[in-house]
């Protein structure tokens, strides 16, 4: 009786086991990141917001300011701060763009970028305004 499927090697499949638990790992903390925005009387607009120049984790309203949200987590906060580059930090100022253009005021809109880090005890630290020079 053939089969018509194909075993996968032994890596192949860690590599998958990795990549599964990084994205659900990631998923959880930004859900924990959206409940804490939540918690503070900030309600959630959008997750995974996806424009033309790219994507942004959490879209939170703060009164009139549109917060986005930049969600890394890793076993330390000080790890988690690494993977943040300034390539990331431009793409979203990029996506930033995107968003607010249909805000009612448009680019006019009061924005703010936050990075939240969590660690591996679910510990949530965040850093509002980031602005990378």
């Amino acid at each position: 009786m053939p089969f018509d499927f194909v075993c996968e090697s032994p890596e192949r499949q860690r590599r998958a086991d990795r990549g599964l638990r990084a994205h659900l790992s990631g998923q959880a903390a930004e859900d924990a990141v959206a409940r804490h925005y939540a918690a503070r009387g900030l309600a959630v607009a959008a997750r995974r917001w996806r424009g033309a120049s790219g994507e942004v984790d959490l879209v939170v309203r703060d009164g009139a300011t549109v917060v986005f949200v930049e969600v890394k987590s890793a076993a330390t906060h000080a790890i988690a701060a690494e993977y943040f580059t300034r390539t990331q930090h431009e793409r979203i100022v990029r996506t930033v763009a995107d968003f607010i253009d249909g805000e009612p005021l448009g680019q006019q809109t009061d924005v703010r970028i936050d990075l939240a880090l969590v660690d591996r005890g679910g510990r949530i630290e965040i850093t509002e305004n980031l602005w990378l020079d």
